[in-house]
């Protein structure tokens, strides 16, 4: 479904949701203009109408324990990751815990929504919001790069759209026939500054790090002065070089 605008994807389906109606798995909701994207911790995403690609995809990973749930997190990072890559190359990257960047600027992210009931995930909203046409950014928008921008091209945006859906079908379809492992090992290699030494701040503090692994749970493993450390989200920020 494409809606002409809408406050986010993600309010629009879980509302859908919450109204009882049976809404199938890997239903779709696009919308060309977003005027209420969110990110992570209440983070808005700002978007030029009918220029990037902003949806929400419906998920309903019952086989993923919650205490596992970031799995579902690396399947869909490693989905929009194979999508791109064939356009964008060795300089894709995935930002922990699941932002998209190339080089050192971003170019999309999403907000996963796990609705659990009676110890299982019900329902995963996946909203994903991806800077493809739009050329030109406001100083608030930060490190935000599109693909315009570096391939000074436009694409279609239901194309991405298609290739996404099917290569986050691939990885979703691999977690749930058990290969958790081929995953979570995967996520790591694309992963921004891996095994590489950069500036972090965490309370406060600034200090030099490297980025070692993510467990098994989602908190960053970091080693500095010889020591691993782990962070949740909030807890450490990436510095620019």
């Amino acid at each position: 479904m494409t809606l002409k605008e809408v406050d986010s994807t993600n309010t629009f389906l879980k509302n859908i949701l919450s109204n009882s109606k049976p809404v199938p798995e890997g239903t779709v909701i696009m919308a060309e203009s977003q005027y209420a994207g969110r990110g992570q911790h209440q983070n808005t995403w700002h978007a030029q109408p009918g220029k990037n690609l902003t949806f929400s995809l419906l998920l309903k990973p019952h086989f993923i324990s919650p205490t596992q749930q970031f799995d579902l997190t690396r399947a869909v990072s490693l989905g929009v990751y194979d999508a791109l890559h064939p356009l964008l190359g060795g300089g894709l990257k995935i930002k922990w815990p699941n932002d998209i960047y190339f080089g050192s600027r971003k170019l999309g992210g999403m907000l996963i929504e796990n609705m659990i009931q009676g110890g299982q995930i019900k329902n995963a909203i996946i909203g994903i919001g991806l800077n493809i046409n739009q050329d030109n950014y406001p100083e608030s928008a930060g490190s935000a790069i599109s693909v315009k921008q570096i391939l000074q091209r436009d694409y279609d945006l239901k194309d991405i759209l298609s290739e996404i859906c099917s290569h986050l079908e691939g990885w979703y379809l691999k977690l749930k026939a058990g290969k958790t492992d081929i995953v979570r090992s995967t996520y790591l290699s694309r992963l921004y500054r891996l095994n590489e030494a950069s500036e972090y701040r965490s309370n406060g503090e600034t200090f030099t790090g490297t980025i070692k692994n993510v467990v098994e749970n989602g908190l960053l493993v970091v080693e500095r002065n010889g020591t691993e450390e782990q962070y949740n989200l909030k807890e450490i920020e990436f510095l620019n070089k």
